[in-house]
């Protein structure tokens, strides 16, 4: 790829926002927000979840519009009044999810409602295909332009979006949480090609909750809190600490505030659990007040010892026992019966119902035991609601309040209390802080050290070692569905855990 410009040049801003407001009736979602992007930049926004990010690149994306403030694309003062609007005027939004149509090849997903035309009218598919193979060349990446984009991977897809917009010549990408489902390697290769565009001269927005790919990725960051611009800095002149600090507006004593727990009795106990091709001969045990963690790389297969455990997913042979009974494979409800609660690493398809009051999802698993004659009485679902959002802190105005409106760390609080409400003896969180701002993450974990002071067992499976080191007594880490290394808290370190996450043989 040429350069055209060099990161962070002194031309005039891409786009800029200047004291930005937006309301929704009495709820203010920016107060004040301002953003310069610069061409030929990777510009960090980030802020913990409720800072006004998402309605930021709403605006942008012509999905909202600002009640004032200024609003200005390459140097004229705009408004755009829908999402064609924005696009055309060459901004392009790539979500965490891109929603491509799964049926399509990537040719026609790239080309959708603008398919070059022969001479005769007919749709010129040679050309489209061409034209896609030179985009994939130019981003150094190799897809099929002609295979079906359903099965593709959330990376692939999001190098589809990707190629969609520069084919529309998009001079301002926004890269909405693009790693929060990705590999190592796949990282590496999406920011490869964004790298590429910015020296194309392109102006790049990257939001993110990790600090360490802000640093290895961006030039400059923008910090929000509470729907109002903080501060601008260059990445080479700030710092992790001072970051927090800005998005938070107070110091965090700890991300990991684990206290010390009485470990009691053994709660759940696991023996030669084996489903083939997927996890081997998975024994363990976890007591009351003990975090034990499932670590280990993605697709070693944590998630579906877990879920198997839980009974979601089947397997071939081996037990489960919790609190001396046995558990009954392949059978969820006679698992919550028995007290084992499971929070799912996808919480937003899994864990909570979108369109439903935060009221009626805290209450889901417990409905039956709120019931008179067969009716479920309002006055009994709140004041159970109540109880378990107070005590988790769950940020909303009302108890009716759609789920979906909440922030990420929110709606991760409603997945907890409504397992929490079903007094469990067993809770297993599945990635707990994924997508959460910083200032939530140690909320979470206050409320999971609290929990095993309180004598629960809980299995935390993380995907991120310094969560891993922070809140758990004990490790195990799962390599292509073994469990290759037991480590206790004092003995794990990043060397530890990577060593045995990473080699299939088990170490000491």
């Amino acid at each position: 790829m040429s350069t055209t410009s060099e990161p962070g040049s002194a031309q005039g801003p891409a786009l800029r926002l200047d004291g930005v407001a937006k309301s929704f009736g009495p709820v203010v979602a920016l107060k004040f927000a301002s953003l310069d992007m610069l061409p030929g930049s990777i510009h960090a926004l980030i802020g913990e979840n409720g800072a006004g990010k998402s309605t930021l690149v709403k605006i942008i994306a012509g999905l909202y519009q600002r009640d004032s403030g200024v609003f200005e694309y390459q140097g004229d003062v705009v408004d755009f009044s829908n999402t064609a609007q924005s696009k055309d005027a060459g901004i392009a939004v790539i979500y965490q999810e891109p929603t491509l149509f799964p049926d399509l090849s990537v040719t026609e997903n790239i080309f959708m409602g603008r398919q070059p035309t022969g001479s005769l009218g007919r749709i010129d598919r040679k050309a489209m295909r061409a034209t896609v193979k030179d985009l994939f060349t130019q981003l150094g990446v190799n897809i099929d332009p002609d295979r079906p984009t359903r099965g593709l991977s959330i990376a692939d897809q999001q190098i589809i979006e990707i190629a969609k917009a520069i084919s529309l010549d998009a001079r301002v990408l926004i890269m909405d949480e693009p790693t929060a489902a990705l590999s190592g390697v796949e990282v590496d290769r999406l920011f490869k090609v964004a790298r590429g565009l910015r020296d194309e001269g392109r102006a790049l927005l990257f939001i993110s909750h990790r600090f360490d790919e802000v640093f290895a990725l961006c030039d400059t960051v923008t910090v929000m809190r509470d729907g109002e611009y903080v501060a601008t800095s260059a990445i080479a002149e700030t710092t992790v600490e001072e970051m927090v600090h800005q998005m938070v507006g107070r110091e965090v004593a700890t991300l990991f505030p684990k206290e010390p727990a009485e470990i009691g009795d053994e709660v759940l106990k696991v023996e030669n659990l084996t489903e083939p091709g997927v996890f081997h001969d998975v024994s363990f045990s976890v007591r009351s007040g003990e975090i034990v963690a499932l670590a280990g790389l993605v697709g070693a297969g944590r998630s579906e010892i877990a879920q198997a455990i839980f009974g979601v997913d089947d397997y071939e042979s081996g037990t489960v026992t919790i609190n001396g009974k046995s558990v009954r494979k392949h059978d969820p409800a006679k698992a919550m019966d028995l007290g084992i609660a499971l929070v799912p690493e996808d919480r937003r398809k899994q864990g909570v119902v979108l369109d439903t009051s935060v009221s009626r999802n805290i209450t889901l698993a417990i409905r039956k035991t709120l019931t008179k004659a067969g009716l479920l009485w309002p006055t009994a679902e709140n004041r159970a609601a109540s109880h378990w959002a107070g005590r988790l802190e769950v940020k909303t105005n009302a108890l009716d309040t759609t789920v979906g409106t909440l922030s990420g760390g929110n709606q991760q609080k409603v997945v907890l209390a409504k397992w929490l409400a079903t007094n469990p003896s067993l809770l297993i969180v599945d990635e707990p802080t994924r997508g959460i701002d910083i200032g939530t993450k140690s909320e979470v974990h206050r409320d999971l050290s609290r929990l095993a002071g309180q004598g629960l067992a809980i299995i935390m499976i993380s995907s991120e070692l310094p969560e891993v080191l922070g809140m758990a007594d004990r490790v195990l880490v799962v390599h292509e569905g073994r469990i290759t290394a037991e480590i206790d808290r004092a003995d794990a370190t990043p060397e530890s855990v990577m060593f045995a996450a990473t080699h299939s043989k088990a170490v000491a």
